[in-house]
């Protein structure tokens, strides 16, 4: 999958300075148990689903007052079609591909946002409920889907009108590296609004269950298969883990 590369690349980054920063927090606060202490910053990483794939967000904020923070965030995302199956190919190994589809994308995107606490916690033992809201610019890159097809040496890109599945066997996807000189892109808006459920047992961990709705605008139409029509404007439903460290 074009985006899977990317997504360990960016977790492992992130998560080594959120390691880091954990090992580093002082010890004076009586380990994070005070409630009533306020740490100013803050730096975290998501691993989500949403209704069109997976993603990957780092994320970090500031305090502005107890209830409520800024924060600027990173996102990376695959964007599937609801309408995508994966297949079974006729060659031995059996491997997978998506009958029409045209391109596979990645989106990459950066916002800015605010964050408010609807219920505070209690106790330690409590659970936090927050929502947030942010915009942005991204940028969806896409990359022709190319088969694998029964005597055709090379693979192949879907064509609609001239691809027969009763003539035109398929073994199974291309490889990774082709099409990656015939990237596209697809300058967008990306717009969140989110609910988080924080439940960590210490107030300088992160650990929370996010779940929200995400816009992606494209003045460009971004095709993904065949048959149907390119989108502009796409709208996602997603839940996701997320885990960090706050400081001073």
């Amino acid at each position: 999958m074009f985006n899977k590369f990317c997504f360990i690349v960016l977790a492992l980054a992130s998560i080594v300075p959120i390691q880091a920063q954990e090992l580093s927090l002082p010890n004076n606060y009586e380990n994070g148990s005070n409630l009533n202490v306020i740490y100013r910053n803050d730096i975290s990483a998501q691993l989500y689903l949403s209704t069109r794939g997976l993603g990957f967000t780092f994320h970090q904020g500031h305090h502005l007052t107890s209830t409520s923070r800024s924060y600027y965030e990173i996102d990376v995302k695959g964007l599937n079609h609801p309408k995508q199956v994966k297949l079974s190919g006729e060659a031995p190994t059996r491997q997978r591909f998506v009958y029409g589809k045209l391109n596979s994308v990645m989106v990459i995107g950066a916002c800015v946002g605010m964050q408010k606490v609807l219920y505070a916690k209690a106790d330690n033992k409590a659970v936090e409920v927050r929502y947030a809201y942010s915009i942005g610019p991204e940028l969806a890159i896409a990359k022709p889907y190319y088969i694998q097809v029964e005597k055709k040496a090379d693979p192949i890109k879907f064509d609609d009108e001239s691809f027969s599945p009763s003539v035109d066997r398929v073994l199974g996807r291309g490889p990774f590296s082709k099409g990656l000189n015939e990237l596209k892109y697809y300058p967008g808006i990306n717009g969140k609004f989110n609910v988080s459920f924080e439940y960590a047992p210490y107030t300088n961990l992160i650990r929370a269950i996010e779940t929200g709705i995400s816009i992606d605008l494209f003045p460009k139409a971004l095709p993904i298969m065949a048959r149907n029509p390119a989108e502009n404007f796409i709208l996602t439903l997603r839940v996701g883990f997320v885990f960090g460290s706050k400081w001073y």
